[in-house]
């Protein structure tokens, strides 16, 4: 078994249902990449979907700057729904994903991802996909592909009345400031753009039970090709979700005392959308308990058509 270089844990490809050693021999002999710091968002999502194919169904994909030095899993949710992208035909679409993280990435080093087919039939395809740092596995999904066929379609949600974007001025990056976590924020590097429709900037202790609702889009302009778009609607869609868990209890996302993470996500797609045309997500809160938090998210475009459903369960702990 080859040796991997510093950063890079080894790509390997399933055969048949495992991971064999000798598709692991197969390894990528370059160092994942890290995106440059810079400010803005231009280019930077195309940068992310850059994957460098391997052996095998095998790719290995850049890192941007983020807080704390943690990956972003909206990032890891939209390169691994890329690279699976790529193995499936162009007549199917993403209808669902299942995802977990497991552990978090280093935002020094991209991380290495592996594409299973698990099956292809007529009008389906499954892939399994994983993402790895150093031969540790931080996050694994479950994709359907689906070829498109004739249905009667009926949306259980309406698009709130809410002002368009245009209206809407603050921003993601200004409200947290405003709640005294710039420090924390400064030198991240996420290409979207969020604006609160309805902020939770009510004061610490105060239960907030609204739904959350924010207009949301990639900040930079995407080639006219869905799987694109259908990973930027991933990414895009860790972004503010599990945040409201805690606004029932009167507390806030931010508050330094809370250890919370991300813990699965699940999404469903319901039609084509461009992410870098405004979409209102409008997040609820659905359950809480025993250190958990269930949040679920819909995405609206300006029509009022329902392009995505999302739900995602975080993790709560107070130290």
């Amino acid at each position: 078994m080859t040796t991997s270089t510093a950063g890079s844990s080894g790509c390997g490809a399933c055969a048949g249902a495992r991971w064999t050693r000798e598709r692991r021999a197969q390894r990528p002999t370059s160092a994942p990449r890290s995106l440059s710091n810079r400010s803005g968002g231009t280019a930077v999502f195309k940068a992310l979907l850059a994957l460098e194919a391997q052996a095998g169904d095998c790719f290995v994909a850049p890192a941007a700057p983020e807080r704390a030095g943690r990956l972003y899993g909206g990032q890891l949710l939209a390169q691994a729904l890329a690279a699976a992208q790529r193995t499936v035909g162009e007549d199917r679409d993403v209808h669902s994903l299942h995802a977990y993280f497991l552990r978090p990435g280093n935002v020094d080093h991209g991380s290495d991802i592996e594409v299973e087919r698990v099956r292809d039939g007529r009008s389906f395809s499954t892939r399994s996909v994983r993402s790895l740092q150093h031969g540790k596995e931080l996050f694994r999904m479950l994709v359907s592909f689906h070829v498109s066929e004739q249905g009667d379609a009926f949306a259980g949600h309406a698009m709130p009345e809410v002002p368009p974007p245009e209206d809407v001025t603050l921003t993601y990056d200004a409200f947290r400031r405003t709640q005294g976590v710039a420090d924390d924020w400064d030198g991240g590097v996420r290409p979207m753009d969020l604006r609160y429709v309805n902020p939770p900037d009510a004061p610490p202790g105060e239960p907030v039970l609204e739904n959350q609702r924010v207009w949301a889009r990639i900040d930079e302009r995407l080639p006219d090709d869905w799987p694109t778009h259908f990973a930027g609607l991933a990414y895009l869609a860790d972004s503010t979700l599990v945040d409201s868990v805690v606004l029932p209890h009167g507390q806030r996302w931010h508050d330094p005392r809370l250890n919370g993470a991300s813990l699965d996500h699940a999404m469903w797609f319901h039609g084509r959308a461009r992410a870098d045309e405004w979409l209102l997500l409008d997040q609820s809160v659905e359950a809480t308990g025993d250190g958990l938090g269930l949040a679920a998210g819909r995405f609206f475009d300006r029509s009022g058509a329902l392009v995505a459903t999302c739900t995602q369960q975080g993790l709560i702990r107070w130290e």
